[in-house]
């Protein structure tokens, strides 16, 4: 399952690990909202890796219940966060995502009987680097790498990977333009922050 192969996710012992891992994961989604310290001490049993700091929005829905997920320190997750755990995916520190992101790590043979009569499938991680920011609705696809401080726009499908310090957009997403000095002095179209001074 974690070798990037082609096999079968039917077996019988696959099947029910992942059951044991999807109540945890429905268990999480049934805290409430103000239970900060068990939220985080349930993410902290259900992921392969938790920082601190970190923050999933509820509800949150993951194949695997988060056993393949590797978050660092302060990464937070708006709501209908959805990882397809089958795979590896890695996010590095203080990286966001907006509402109804899809991190997808599963994929299928396109030959219609191996999808359709054997069910075959196979994973590829998906690495995210530090300060990266997904917009709202952005979907990540299998074995896509996404640079440091990279910020991908609302609604945008990833299919190959992404430098650092870009700004990417679109289905499929493509850079747009790198991150600079408009972006330090503007924090929206043309309005000025005032932050600086």
């Amino acid at each position: 399952m974690q070798r990037g192969k082609v096999y079968n996710p039917d077996e019988p012992e696959l099947m029910q690990q992942q059951i044991i891992a999807q109540e945890k994961n429905d268990a999480y989604n049934a805290l409430k909202r103000s239970d900060f310290k068990g939220r985080t001490q349930l993410l902290k049993e259900m992921f392969a890796e938790m920082g601190t700091d970190c923050m999933i929005e509820i509800p949150f829905y993951a194949n695997w219940g988060g056993q393949h997920v590797h978050f660092g320190n302060g990464v937070y997750a708006n709501f209908n966060l959805t990882l397809v755990d089958d795979g590896d995916i890695f996010v590095g520190d203080n990286t966001m995502f907006g509402p109804n992101a899809t991190i997808a790590t599963a994929g299928h043979p396109v030959y219609p009987p191996l999808r359709s009569e054997k069910h075959y499938q196979f994973n590829k991680s998906v690495y995210i680097g530090k300060n990266a920011w997904l917009g709202a609705n952005v979907t990540v696809l299998p074995g896509v790498t996404i640079g440091d401080n990279t910020v991908v726009g609302a609604g945008s499908v990833v299919t190959k990977d992404l430098p650092a310090n870009v700004v990417a957009v679109g289905t499929p997403c493509k850079v747009l333009r790198p991150i600079g000095q408009h972006d330090h002095d503007y924090f929206y179209k043309n309005e000025k922050l005032d932050i600086w001074s």
